[in-house]
């Protein structure tokens, strides 16, 4: 059955609870026969390519928040992913914001979301990635963020325990310091916190995994919403640190040209309408690098030109989420056919 003729029963349902109905159906992919028919359904071209010391079989990866507590990766990968990054992980379980808190945005094919990080924690994220067998063909990252009741000068220690736990489970691991969800969560991407908090993180992958061959990279989600100075700022930070990569964009707090009734709705806005400006982002952030760092793109992308022009502005991978809502889990497919 094609997507298009499902999705008008997943939009009649609660967009939280379509969300968690999809995301028990795909697990389910993670295990045979059901591996198999995903994989005949959704086998895509092999595109390799290489990024912060890992070979990827395609630059088409699913973006952190669809699978916050790694339950369904195994199945994502069937539907022809390069990568899957999964969280974004706490140390601790948390429930997050009140429901509802998820609302889909047809008109403007868009989501605005105010999750606030819900999740069982670390400890069982960590029993997912180790009691299942990993796909083999498939990288996998985990995308960590603090507590809510974690004071903002205490943030470091909670990236600090997510390091130590995941650093021998995922391929690579992502600072998520851009969610407007977790109240002053925004604020470590300035130039001294963001120094601080990165800082004490690479000495301690240092000291864990002293030996270079050894280290898993790190890469840094940021906002679609800082200046311009701000973008730099944090990017200086980045490459001073040593970090291996950066993630353009999280969600936006923008509203301009929204056409819903649900345009007010607080949160983080992806879709369509973040097309725009986190290709600009995309674009400034690999001028910055210059070819330092590689670039990982997403938001806005929704369609397999976005996701071509992305790759041709410097990205070296992009990744899906909002897009896979709209259009189905053919994206990928779709993707990788023509770029």
């Amino acid at each position: 059955m094609r997507y298009t003729a499902i999705r008008p029963l997943l939009f009649r349902l609660d967009p939280e609870t379509a969300h968690q109905l999809t995301l028990k159906l795909i697990r389910l992919g993670g295990y045979q026969p059901f591996r198999a028919i995903l994989n005949g359904m959704y086998a895509a071209p092999e595109k390799p390519v290489q990024a912060f010391g890992l070979t990827f079989r395609n630059p088409v990866g699913l973006a952190a928040g669809y699978d916050k507590d790694a339950i369904a990766f195994r199945g994502l990968a069937a539907l022809g992913f390069g990568h899957v990054e999964v969280g974004t992980v706490t140390p601790l379980p948390q429930s997050g914001n009140p429901r509802p808190r998820l609302f889909r945005l047809v008109e403007d094919r868009a989501l605005i979301n105010r999750l606030g990080f819900p999740g069982q924690g670390a400890e069982f994220v960590a029993r997912q990635l180790t009691a299942a067998r990993r796909p083999p063909s498939v990288v996998l990252g985990v995308n960590l963020g603090k507590n809510k009741d974690t004071p903002l000068e205490e943030a470091v220690e909670d990236y600090v325990v997510l390091l130590r736990r995941f650093l021998p489970l995922a391929d690579y691991l992502v600072i998520n310091v851009s969610s407007p969800n977790t109240v002053g969560l925004r604020r470590l991407q300035g130039r001294e916190m963001l120094e601080g908090l990165l800082g004490q993180i690479a000495r301690e992958r240092a000291a864990l995994a002293p030996d270079l061959s050894g280290r898993k990279p790190l890469l840094v989600k940021l906002a679609p919403d800082l200046s311009d100075e701000e973008l730099d700022d944090a990017l200086e930070v980045i490459l001073r640190t040593g970090m291996d990569g950066v993630i353009a964009t999280n969600t936006t707090l923008g509203r301009t040209g929204l056409r819903s009734a649900r345009r007010e709705e607080a949160g983080g806005l992806s879709g369509d309408p973040l097309r725009v400006r986190s290709e600009a982002v995309l674009r400034r952030v690999v001028k910055r690098l210059d070819g330092r760092l590689p670039a990982v793109s997403a938001g806005g992308i929704m369609s397999p030109e976005d996701a071509k022009t992305r790759l041709e502005a410097g990205a070296a991978l992009v990744q899906v989420y909002t897009g896979l809502v709209y259009a189905g889990p053919g994206l990928v497919k779709d993707i990788l056919q023509k770029v």
